[in-house]
């Protein structure tokens, strides 16, 4: 089935872009604002993700103003050296006490207009504390929906350094939610051949 846009944003969820990877297979460089068919990455994320969610939040230790120009919260993290996407969620729960997190990379152009629906619903029927979507062959770990009651467990697993994220999330206990329907939409880029492939060939 393909993917349909949310007709209402989910009630109490902050949605979360990371953007702050270090963009070392892409050169070094900032990976929100390497273009994608015309638009900056940030561009598509802030499209498909914004409707998704009450609000939404931009995780970046770089480019700080620029990310918050485009009106949305930039945050970043309270760590001097480089955590990973964990410690810019859990700089989003201290940000957001309270909220549900729905996360999403910057790099994945065409993620699931659905993600949060589909995500939210699996949670609702379930006690775990989070949800994870696995496209049919491998899980995608930073397409999650986290509950609150995990912002203090993150913060005090953090404080003893980097967390391997497929990993501290089947500790918790995370719900795997099927998104075997549309694989493409977790195709990421991360190289600049990722990106010469996902082009529009002339």
């Amino acid at each position: 089935m393909s993917a349909q846009p949310m007709k209402t944003p989910l009630a109490s969820v902050t949605a979360v872009i990371l953007a702050g990877g270090q963009g070392r297979r892409m050169g070094g460089c900032n990976k929100g604002w390497v273009d994608y068919r015309g638009r900056p990455l940030i561009a598509h994320a802030i499209e498909r993700l914004q409707p998704q969610a009450e609000q939404l939040v931009i995780s970046t230790n770089t480019d700080i103003d620029r990310y918050r120009a485009l009106g949305f919260p930039a945050l970043t993290d309270s760590h001097p050296d480089y955590r990973g996407p964990m410690a810019g969620i859990a700089a989003t729960f201290a940000a957001c006490p309270g909220q549900t997190l729905l996360c999403a990379p910057v790099d994945a152009p065409e993620l699931p207009l659905d993600l949060g629906q589909r995500l939210h619903h699996a949670l609702e029927a379930s006690p775990a504390p989070a949800a994870i979507a696995h496209d049919g062959e491998r899980l995608q770990p930073l397409f999650a929906l986290l509950r609150p009651t995990l912002a203090e467990r993150m913060q005090d697993d953090l404080a003893q350094g980097s967390l391997a994220v497929g990993r501290w999330f089947r500790d918790i206990g995370a719900l795997t939610v099927d998104f075997s329907d549309q694989p493409q939409a977790f195709a990421n880029i991360n190289t600049p051949d990722d990106l010469d492939t996902a082009r529009p060939k002339p």
